[in-house]
């Protein structure tokens, strides 16, 4: 099979589309020949191998899975053993490692049907960055009917997915984006929207129930002082900091005061299972949920699109087609 594969940690230039065997199904797994995948920051990390603490995961000296990409939507090759849910046909989407590739292989558990109302492109943009909204939005978040709620990063792959989720659970949102991507937070049904660079979405002269800072920087004292007093602030993901943690020391800072102020400070990762998809294809298929696809690349085009989204341009997701 075709596929996009790396073997040093650098950047988009050391990947290559090379011929390479197709993986077969083991214990619990699912075989998927692919029709799409997607793109998001944590394909980036693992090409780069950037902070450092990725590499305790994706291998010290160099990447331990060759194939990158992690979204992925098709029809099921074959199954393995203990398989249940799915049969060869079947049309799905979801998590895995190695979606950029003709053929990929993914455990039965990071599966879900592909919502009908959905090509495989769209599909492909939802699993990574749509489960991590709807944990932030659900878990961390616990936003409730009526609150207020502060989305930062709202045009990008979560932060799109962040602001309909948040409507759905019938929050009124705030969405904060570039003036460039004000129209896009608009349509995603923000209630309103703010440029950041007319105006300090936290300087306190407005209060929010629950604030979503995804991929920001902004120092958490300042994030608080736009709370309400036993308001909730998620942090998700982070970008810049140093070479061995990235942004990620916010996270850690949250979770270490929480304890010992009013508000409630909480990290939150990305984890995508078989019933957060589940969740998010009933708010797809009842409209409430809508992929943003900003641009799709062929298999061969990979790098390009993983500098596209480094550039900071991206609105919403981007797809690979295979």
């Amino acid at each position: 099979m075709k596929a996009i594969v790396q073997d040093v940690y650098g950047p988009p230039e050391v990947l290559r589309i090379e011929e390479t065997d197709r993986p077969e199904p083991g214990r619990g797994e699912v075989l998927v020949r692919v029709h799409a995948a997607g793109v998001d920051q944590g394909v980036w990390h693992l090409m780069a191998g950037m902070p450092y603490a990725v590499r305790a995961v994706s291998g010290l000296r160099k990447p331990r899975t060759r194939v990158r990409g992690m979204d992925v939507a098709g029809v099921v090759e074959a199954v393995g053993p203990e398989v249940t849910r799915f049969r060869p046909g079947d049309e799905v989407y979801g998590n895995c490692y190695g979606s950029f590739a003709e053929y990929a292989r993914a455990k039965e558990n990071t599966l879900a049907p592909k919502p009908v109302s959905l090509g495989f492109e769209q599909a492909a943009a939802v699993p990574v960055s749509a489960c991590t909204a709807l944990g932030a939005v659900r878990d961390s978040g616990k936003v409730k009917a009526g609150q207020r709620v502060l989305v930062l990063g709202a045009s990008g792959g979560v932060g799109s997915f962040a602001v309909q989720v948040a409507k759905a659970y019938g929050a009124h949102v705030t969405g904060v984006c570039s003036t460039a991507k004000t129209d896009l937070v608009r349509s995603l049904g923000a209630d309103e929207v703010l440029d950041y660079t007319r105006q300090d979405p936290v300087d306190g002269s407005h209060r929010y129930d629950v604030i979503l800072d995804i991929a920001g920087n902004r120092p958490i004292a300042r994030l608080r002082k736009a709370l309400t007093p036993r308001g909730t602030l998620v942090i998700v993901g982070g970008e810049g900091g140093g070479k061995w943690i990235g942004g990620n020391q916010r996270q850690l800072g949250a979770m270490l005061l929480s304890p010992f102020v009013g508000h409630r400070l909480r990290a939150h990762g990305t984890l995508v299972r078989h019933g957060d998809l589940e969740a998010l294809t009933e708010l797809i298929e009842a409209g409430s949920v809508t992929p943003a696809v900003d641009r799709t690349y062929p298999l061969a085009e990979v790098p390009d699109a993983i500098r596209y989204l480094r550039d900071g341009q991206v609105r919403g997701k981007i797809a690979i087609r295979l």
